[in-house]
């Protein structure tokens, strides 16, 4: 039986690094992908420079010789654009964060749909959207939260128009998730004041979500597409 072929974007640190390991653990061949010029032997492509995902979604084509069963779109940026900013530098960064997070997850999604449609035996698309999708997010974000609420609707048009193809697409809504040492994502988000807005008592961690992700691209029954999946300590409930 040949191993399910996977590309992972954003794998290189936090949340992608977690799901792109268990993946394999389950035996899987996965591509790693990263912004960073010295990828690491994964991919590399700035999805902020139009054009790079397609130029990804070639190169991961030809590192798993021809066959994709499932895309992980995780790669994403959190970058401050307070209003109070110049017009132009606030468009800017409403512009580069749309890039990144939404406008190159849509057109890796386009991309596997058609790959999955061409073979004609089905795939996976599992997006990493956040808790901000439904839930907003501060006042220096507007951008995440709307980008991150279109990868949502996406997702879930995905799901509904292709079912029948066997093409199967869910997404996962992480809350806070600790992507680095532990004290210092803490003094990061101010201490320990905002752990009193989540009932579990702390953030997550990236295995957490890559559970969540593997179970989704491997496992879940094909009723699920569409789901979302929360994983945010109780800090958000729908």
């Amino acid at each position: 039986m040949h191993p399910v072929h996977i590309l992972v974007t954003g794998s290189r640190r936090g949340i992608g690094a977690a799901i792109a390991a268990r993946l394999r653990e389950g035996g899987a061949r996965v591509v790693g992908h990263s912004s960073a010029t010295d990828a690491g032997g994964m991919i590399a492509a700035d999805l902020a420079v139009p054009g790079a995902a397609p130029r990804l979604w070639d190169a991961a084509l030809g590192a798993l010789d021809g066959r994709i069963d499932i895309l992980v779109n995780n790669a994403g940026i959190f970058e401050a654009a307070p209003i109070a900013d110049a017009h132009d530098d606030w468009l800017t960064a409403w512009e580069r964060t749309m890039q990144v997070n939404l406008t190159a997850s849509a057109e890796l999604c386009r991309l596997a749909v058609r790959h999955f449609q061409a073979r004609g035996t089905g795939g996976r698309i599992v997006n990493i959207a956040s808790r901000a999708a439904y839930r907003g997010d501060s006042p220096d974000h507007w951008h995440y939260a709307a980008s991150k609420a279109g990868m949502v609707g996406m997702t879930k048009t995905i799901a509904r128009a292709y079912a029948a193809a066997g093409i199967h697409a869910f997404a996962i809504c992480p809350g806070f998730t600790c992507t680095g040492d532990p004290d210092d994502y803490m003094a990061s988000r101010g201490g320990d004041a905002f752990l009193k807005d989540i009932p579990l008592g702390r953030v997550a961690f990236p295995e957490e979500v890559a559970e969540a992700a593997h179970f989704l691209a491997l496992h879940a029954p094909a009723s699920m597409t569409g789901a979302i999946i929360d994983i945010n300590g109780a800090s958000y409930v729908r």
